[in-house]
């Protein structure tokens, strides 16, 4: 009984460990003199992110990597915008 206890939590593990994580820019970021530009992007709301930069050095600004969506690539443009590949 016990080895299948244990035989349990191990599938447990096995299973739970094979999910992959998901990664995902937020939309707010905390920045301060100790963090590099645009700072820590881990707050899903204003709110949250004000509550962690109070008393702190510290000030929310909207995630530049979300906050003008989708960039068109080469592709995406015209031709005639494109330069020549002489």
């Amino acid at each position: 009984m016990k080895y299948l206890a244990v035989g349990l939590f191990a599938l447990a593990i096995a299973v739970g460990s094979s999910v992959q994580a998901q990664a995902r820019d937020y939309p707010y970021c905390l920045t301060s003199p100790g963090y590099g530009y645009p700072g820590e992007c881990s707050y899903s709301t204003y709110e949250q992110c004000r509550a962690s930069a109070s008393g702190r050095q510290a000030d929310c600004v909207i995630n530049p990597r979300t906050a003008f969506g989708p960039q068109p690539g080469y592709r995406d443009q015209p031709r005639y915008y494109r330069q020549p590949n002489w």
